[in-house]
């Protein structure tokens, strides 16, 4: 069987292991039982692709969603890989070639939804094909902790035990509590193999902004990066309809996503943001996990997510392709208020809502951050990192002050009324505004009465805002969402603490530069060779990014690759994917389609490849013979091919293997093309 490297490089098209690939690949592949926690867009499927070429018999894939199990199966099959997979969502047609491979012998990886597990006939099935390795993505989904908890996947475990097979899980998010359950539900509590990668994703910008008319600065967003595939998230599902009007309207190819859709439009959606490309998918969380397009450019949030892993998780699926991608994520009070509102009324018991409130707390840590965002991320997540120089804390530094005074004063206001109101008639009374509401409750007469008149209304706003994201206060259901102060204010309010602020940036929604993905000088080039995908892609009736991703064809673009051989070298060409479709692309880089022999081009890329260029060569110099008069005389490319992979070392064997004749002919001056090759 293949080497794990020999497997990356032939038949997927990659010179190198992503950081930490090769070990876990070396794991599984050996039988142990594994969990890896990889960032998202971190090679995850690879971990179990490659083993499962490794391996004898079937490997079994638990995947959560069908339009992610239906991707990652054509592009196995476009690398040359034989997959299936069993889902609702098949064709009689599709079932019947899976079973028919299943029972040839063929199938190497068969995806399954965990819903199916729960059927009497699964296991039989399973044991029948004979399953040699079960590989679980998005584990997490095991876990009553996660943010993504399917039921179904509680079943897994007994499939590992009744199956006797190892089992590799993967996912991209799980802290201590999540990976504590994946123990023990997949595991039987078991310790496997771990691996923890890291969380870092480098190629991703990341910028927060108070909200601020969050439809005008989404579409701003948007406008800057038109023809750009990307996903914006929204809180609830009429703001993503709006929203993807809105986007409509101003020209963009977008659609709504959202868990109120009937099953065929949302696999509409689904298809068209794999097929097509600058689609704006406007969704509810119910779209994205699974989602493995590589070339998504862009993540915006019209609303706060609901935890610090929810928001790394989904800003994740921009730049799986390494190429640059940006996030933009808008937040408010009313944002802030809706979220602690929704752990509070939550059925959870009180462990799990005070770790809901904790997570909360790190992503409003994250969106008040008055340093690098990917440092402050990557600290919670237990990693330690220097400035990153890509996120918008980096590229504009905020002007800050000490808060210290104006939070006393917001919390004196605060517990003179009682606990009993919200900011906006607290922002009266420290402002000095008599309102109807002020007087009738008397609170022009309170100390607190015209104490903040040194900053104006949206300064204030922006104090509470950040007095809630420093979880110093809270809005109380109890209350219908009045703000009360909690513990941690309590040190601040005697002045044994100080609190650092920003200065609110509300009229300034970041807007860091669109990262040009190639040079002026190779844009017009890469557009080429992106229209030529799309025309190859729509006459497959796969994904654009089945035929190549972004990250290939930018390759292509700056390095230009003039023959076969040179196309071969560039990241995320396999052998199957050049023989198919590398003449195509070489055409639009060269402006003229190079005559390359079906037998030549599966040699592309190939040292063998080389050698049959120069066998090529002195069978041309030969085709008359040494005197250029006797009758002409040539090898097929099938024997050439052979000469070139099997190299004769002597002129017995050269013989044995062209036979007399041309081996008369040909065979020393082909010993001597070889022998250029040692």
């Amino acid at each position: 069987m293949s080497g794990a490297a020999t497997l990356l490089r032939d038949v997927f098209g990659f010179d190198a292991f992503r950081p930490g690939q090769e070990e876990i690949i070396h794991t599984v592949a050996t039988g142990c039982n594994t969990l890896a926690i990889m960032p998202t867009g971190g090679g995850k499927s690879l971990c179990f692709q490659i083993p499962a070429l490794m391996r004898e018999g079937v490997t079994v894939v638990i995947s959560p969603l069908i339009a992610l199990m239906r991707d990652q199966v054509r592009a196995l099959r476009a690398a040359g890989v034989e997959a299936g997979a069993l889902t609702s969502g098949n064709t009689e047609e599709e079932t019947t070639e899976v079973w028919q491979a299943l029972e040839a012998g063929r199938l190497r990886l068969l995806y399954i939804a965990p819903e199916r597990l729960a059927a009497g006939s699964s296991l039989g099935m399973l044991r029948r094909i004979g399953v040699g390795l079960i590989a679980v993505d998005e584990a997490h989904c095991v876990s009553q902790w996660g943010h993504d908890f399917r039921p179904d996947y509680l079943r897994i475990g007994e499939l590992r035990r009744a199956l006797n097979v190892p089992l590799a899980a993967f996912t991209a998010t799980a802290d201590a509590e999540t990976r504590d359950e994946i123990v023990e539900k997949l595991f039987d509590g078991q310790p496997p193999q771990t691996f923890l990668q890291g969380f870092d994703r480098p190629n991703i910008h990341m910028a927060f902004a108070a909200k601020d008319n969050p439809r005008a600065q989404i579409m701003a967003f948007a406008a800057a990066r038109k023809g750009q595939s990307g996903i914006v998230y929204c809180g609830t599902r009429a703001k993503t309809e709006t929203l993807a009007r809105a986007l409509l309207d101003a020209g963009h190819s977008a659609c709504a996503y959202h868990g109120g859709m009937e099953a065929e439009a949302r696999r509409i959606v689904e298809g068209r943001f794999s097929s097509e490309d600058g689609l704006i998918v406007v969704a509810t969380v119910a779209f994205g996990m699974g989602v493995d397009k590589p070339d998504i450019r862009w993540v915006a949030h019209a609303d706060l997510p609901k935890s610090i892993e929810g928001y790394y998780q989904e800003i994740g699926r921009a730049g799986r392709d390494g190429a640059p991608a940006e996030t933009l994520t808008l937040f408010g009070p009313d944002d802030i208020r809706l979220r602690r509102t929704q752990i509070d009324e939550g059925l959870a018991p009180p462990e799990r809502r005070m770790a809901d409130h904790g997570r909360l707390n790190a992503l409003l840590g994250l969106a008040e951050a008055l340093e690098c965002r990917r440092a402050t991320l990557l600290r919670y997540f237990g990693e330690q990192a220097t400035p990153c120089g890509n996120c918008d804390l980096c590229d504009t530094p905020p002007e800050t002050f000490d808060g210290t005074e104006a939070v006393r004063k917001a919390l004196s206001a605060i517990l003179r009324t009682g606990e009993s109101f919200g900011s906006g008639h607290l922002i009266d009374i420290l402002t000095g505004t008599a309102t109807d509401k002020v007087r009738q409750r008397g609170h022009e007469a309170l100390p607190t009465f015209g104490v903040g008149r040194d900053m104006d209304k949206r300064g204030w706003q922006g104090v509470f805002r950040q007095m809630m994201g420093h979880d110093l206060i809270r809005p109380d259901r109890e209350r219908h969402g009045a703000l009360v102060m909690t513990e941690t204010a309590r040190p601040i309010l005697r002045g044994e603490e100080g609190v650092t602020l920003r200065r609110d940036t509300i009229d300034h929604t970041p807007r860091p530069a669109v990262r040009a993905l190639v040079s002026d000088e190779d844009a017009p080039l890469l557009s080429a060779l992106k229209a030529k995908r799309r025309a190859l892609a729509e006459a497959a009736g796969v994904p654009a990014y089945i035929v190549f991703n972004d990250r290939t064809l930018i390759e292509m673009a700056e390095t230009r690759p003039e023959t076969l051989d040179q196309m071969a070298r560039i990241s995320g060409v396999g052998a199957k994917k050049l023989e198919r479709f590398g003449a195509e692309f070489l055409e639009v880089i060269t402006g003229a389609r190079e005559p390359v022999h079906p037998t030549r081009r599966k040699l592309a890329g190939s040292t063998a490849g080389e050698v049959y260029d120069r066998l090529m060569q002195a069978q041309a110099d030969l085709n008359r013979g040494e005197t250029g008069i006797d009758r002409p005389l040539s090898c097929s490319s099938a024997l050439l091919a052979k000469v070139a992979s099997q190299r004769p070392r002597t002129a017995q064997e050269m013989q044995r293997l062209l036979g007399e004749k041309y081996a008369d002919r040909f065979g020393a001056a082909f010993l001597a093309a070889l022998h250029l090759q040692e």
